[in-house]
C-alpha cells in the first residue's frame, strides 16, 4: 500500500502545479490537515466536474468523477459537494480553472 500524503500538503502541491500550468486554483473549504479527504472541482466555461479522492481495489490512490462521466452545471456540482461535506466534515474542497476539464496534477481516473 502506498503511504498516504497529508491532505494539507497534497492541496499545497496541487495548487502549486496548477499555478505552474497557468491555471488558477483556490481552496473553497479547508478540511482536516492530516487525514481529510479531498474533492477537486474542475471548472470550465459552462461545465464542471467534481473529482473525489478514492482508492482502487489494490489500495492505490485514484480519483473518480463523483458527478458522473458527463460534465454538469454549477448547481449540480454544488449539490454534490454539499452532500459529501455533510457526510464527511473533514473534507477539503479545492477548485481549479480547467478549460479542458482535466486536473492540473497527475491523476489516475477510475
Amino acid at each position: 500500500m502506498d503511504p498516504k500524503v497529508k491532505a494539507g500538503i497534497w492541496v499545497s502541491m496541487a495548487l502549486r502545479l496548477s499555478d505552474i500550468a497557468g491555471r488558477s486554483g483556490a481552496v473553497l473549504r479547508k478540511g482536516d490537515p492530516d487525514s481529510g479527504g479531498i474533492l477537486c472541482v474542475l471548472r470550465a466555461r459552462d461545465a464542471m466536474v467534481v473529482l473525489s479522492q478514492v482508492r482502487d481495489a489494490e489500495g492505490r490512490p485514484a480519483w473518480m468523477r463523483g458527478t458522473g462521466l458527463v460534465p454538469v452545471d454549477q448547481p449540480t456540482a454544488d449539490a454534490y459537494v454539499e452532500r459529501q461535506v455533510k457526510r464527511d466534515p473533514d473534507l477539503w474542497v479545492v477548485e481549479f480553472d480547467s478549460p479542458d476539464l482535466k486536473p492540473p496534477f497527475e491523476a489516475r481516473l477510475i
